[in-house]
């Protein structure tokens, strides 16, 4: 039996408005939302849930004061859309000295930077929605 992820950890002070965004930003759903921890996952019965980890968000004393070591790649179908789209989420767009890139790196509430990717080509994203729409978990 091999080793699953059961969630990713997103260290914030005031964990609310980062539990807010990501399910907003995902399309997931508050699972939990008490303090010290809050928890963002896919909706029950979607094909992400039991697949994807969760997102765990605790309530931590400092502010974030640096660069993440680990952030997410989000890549939209429409990358100048969904980049709009999650500015009115209360995202924001920042420079971690990344240059000029395809991507664009933004900030979720609290400062946590994620980068939202250019869409794949379409001989990749059509390759890919075929191997996400067919599958089946094991047992089903």
């Amino acid at each position: 039996m091999g080793l699953r992820i059961g969630a990713t950890i997103i260290d914030a002070h005031d964990p609310g408005p980062v539990a807010r965004f990501w399910a907003a930003a995902l399309g997931w759903v508050i699972s939990h939302d008490q303090d010290p921890e809050w928890v963002v996952e896919p909706a029950a019965g979607t094909r992400e849930d039991c697949v994807v980890p969760d997102l765990l968000i605790i309530k931590v004393p400092e502010p974030k004061t640096i660069k993440n070591r680990l952030h997410f790649d989000l890549r939209p179908e429409d990358q100048d859309v969904e980049v709009a789209r999650l500015e009115g989420l209360g995202a924001t767009r920042v420079d971690v000295g990344q240059g000029d890139q395809p991507w664009v790196v933004m900030a979720d509430p609290e400062g946590n930077e994620f980068c939202v990717q250019p869409a794949h080509p379409p001989e990749l994203r059509a390759a890919w929605l075929q191997a996400y729409e067919s599958y089946r978990p094991a047992g089903s």
